[in-house]
């Protein structure tokens, strides 16, 4: 049996975040430290299902505020850091990239003196088995011409709104942290996730919800925009073999082998709630499709090579787009009380961010 480890994960009430703590108390005996500001995008709702483990503790703190850091590293003595937290709506990014500056890339450059202060005095065999996994997107990449093009791990970056910058830049630092400071670190980029427990701004909630409440369903440009679409907790799971089996210094691109236009996944959607939903406002689903202006500086088509982490480490998605979908539009139709309460504000009253 792997020996227990202590895993320190930042953003673990994002949606990302969220999928990874559950992975992990679940399905391992590792422990967790959920470090999380509890933004918009932060619900501890979505960690219900482990809340109450022993092995699971949670902390309300902002990356940015070195003294809180370093005391609750010097606390947890964590083995690894796995860093989620991230402003990551690219919609928002253009309205107001301030905060994502601040976050991805104040946030990690000071998670990552934390971390490098505590690492510099651990033992040496601990030292030589601490790993900081910095989770990053495959939009640092820009976008892709070609059909056939792939984004591999050492295509060049070319990122094209503040938020895929900023991201960039926290990749550059990690990077930086390993060359120049002997910090082992392990970088991953992914494609879309999409799954249960999703905020409602993103493509595939939004969607869901307007439809069933017979609203339009909003599409940029003409929805030709390709998208490699990866299970939330596909992507869990590789992110917790990357942090236990990966090697320090690489790269690892996590994709779900599932090209889509944006269009054809509305169509998808419309098409499973014509079947299970039968009962909305507006039917068939499709008829709310509306055609809207396209975003500043839209990428086309993004698509992962995720041959490296099949190959190094074996882990492939378990999902196909069908069935990962499918299990997604049922999630949310089955569970309206978790996004009621997110479209309401509601579950943003009860937090009294205490560290239980």
């Amino acid at each position: 049996m792997e020996k227990s480890l202590r895993i320190l994960v930042t953003g673990g009430a994002g949606f990302i975040g969220s999928a990874v703590v559950r992975q992990i108390i679940q399905h391992s005996s590792d422990f967790v430290l959920n470090v999380d500001k509890l933004t918009y995008a932060g619900n501890l709702e979505s960690l219900a299902a482990v809340s109450a483990d022993p092995r699971y503790q949670f902390a309300q703190q902002d990356i940015c505020d070195r003294q809180a850091m370093d005391q609750l590293i010097a606390d947890f003595q964590p083995d690894a850091v796995m860093h989620l937290a991230a402003e990551s709506h690219v919609d928002r990014s253009i309205d107001g990239p301030a905060a994502f500056i601040e976050t991805n890339i104040v946030g990690t450059y000071t998670l990552l003196e934390a971390v490098r202060s505590y690492w510099n005095q651990l033992p040496e065999d601990r030292q030589s088995q601490f790993r900081f996994h910095h989770i990053s997107t495959d939009e640092v990449y820009g976008d892709l011409e070609g059909p056939d093009e792939l984004f591999t791990e050492s295509t060049p970056y070319a990122p094209s709104s503040p938020y895929s910058a900023s991201k960039a830049s926290s990749d550059h630092l990690v990077r930086a942290w390993r060359r120049t400071y002997g910090l082992p670190v392990i970088v991953t980029n992914c494609s879309n996730n999409y799954g249960p427990y999703h905020f409602p701004e993103k493509l595939i909630p939004h969607i869901i919800l307007n439809a069933i409440h017979g609203k339009p369903l909003p599409v940029y440009g003409d929805g030709k925009q390709v998208r490699d679409w990866l299970h939330v907790e596909d992507h869990a799971r590789a992110l917790h073999l990357v942090v236990r089996q990966g090697i320090p210094g690489e790269t690892y691109n996590i994709g779900g082998h599932n090209e889509k236009q944006n269009i054809d996944v509305v169509k998808a959607i419309c098409e499973l709630l014509d079947e299970l939903h039968p009962q909305s406002p507006v039917t068939p689903h499709a008829s709310l499709i509306t055609f809207v202006k396209d975003r500043p500086g839209h990428d086309l088509r993004y698509a992962i090579d995720a041959s490296k982490i099949q190959r190094e480490l074996g882990w492939v998605p378990r999902e196909t787009f069908e069935s990962g979908l499918r299990s997604t539009v049922k999630w949310y139709l089955e569970n309206a009380t978790w996004w009621g309460r997110v479209l309401s504000g509601d579950y943003q009253l009860d937090r009294l961010g205490d560290s239980n």
